[in-house]
């Protein structure tokens, strides 16, 4: 693991906005294009509570292998 990154967002948006805004903030500080929810990134995602965001999912070249996320509840 080169980098991580945490987002806490404590907000009332739903989970679905605070998901994307997590993927929209850590784009951001990587200095990378937003990735594209594929059809199997959202199937993965909503099977296992993580998404892996390869080559495929970015417009852009990206200079990583992959760009992984994972939801932690706290309840």
């Amino acid at each position: 693991m080169l980098h991580d990154l945490v987002v806490e967002d404590n907000s009332e948006e739903t989970r679905t906005h605070k998901i994307f805004n997590a993927v929209d903030k850590a784009s951001y500080e990587f200095d990378t294009s937003k990735p594209v929810w594929l059809d199997s990134t959202i199937r993965d995602f909503k099977r296992h509570g993580k998404a892996r965001f390869t080559q495929d999912n970015f417009v852009d070249e990206v200079p990583f292998d992959y760009l992984e996320i994972h939801v932690l509840d706290e309840d």
